[in-house]
């Protein structure tokens, strides 16, 4: 799995988490929620990602997303 695809899934397993997490534990998780998408977006814009960078480092294959 190439740097983009890991970047999509974690984002997406910790919004659906901090979703079931505000429903059944506080509403505060959804923090959570709006601090990844608000990444995400600027992510779109400046091609600047903090979990790509780290992951680019472990050595995993980049996509064309993330270069």
């Amino acid at each position: 799995m190439n740097i983009d695809r890991l970047v999509f899934a974690f984002a997406g397993a910790v919004i659906l988490l901090s979703l079931v997490l505000s429903q059944y534990h506080s509403p505060h998780w959804l923090w959570l929620t709006a601090f990844f998408g608000a990444n995400l977006f600027q992510a779109a814009f400046t091609g600047f990602c903090p979990l790509a960078k780290m992951l680019k480092y472990a050595g995993k294959k980049s996509g064309h997303a993330f270069d």
